[in-house]
């Protein structure tokens, strides 16, 4: 008996056969690649947020705490989607 995880698997290997095909080493450097840029991307969103973060609390102002606290996590979510978005595009590419 196939627990509910397996059966879910086989479905999905049946509907995309090339997920399953090791990548290139050239995709994989494409990959690695992208990795690092997006790091580093995220990484000077952070430092420059992180800024306006100790100033918001120097200056005692809640709101722009909250403000500048929000924004760290949505340039965080956006800047990961955008990762995989071109992970997925390489990833896809014949």
């Amino acid at each position: 008996m196939k627990s509910a995880y397996e059966l879910a698997m086989d479905r999905l290997a049946k509907s995309d056969p090339g997920a399953n095909k090791p990548l290139t080493a050239e995709k994989k450097a494409l990959l690695a690649e992208i990795d690092r840029v997006y790091t580093g991307k995220l990484a000077e969103r952070e430092i420059f947020l992180k800024k306006q973060l100790d100033e918001a609390w120097a200056a005692r102002n809640a709101e722009e705490v909250d403000k500048v606290k929000k924004q760290l996590v949505n340039e965080r979510v956006r800047i990961e989607e955008e990762r995989e978005a071109e992970k997925d595009g390489v990833r896809r590419r014949k």
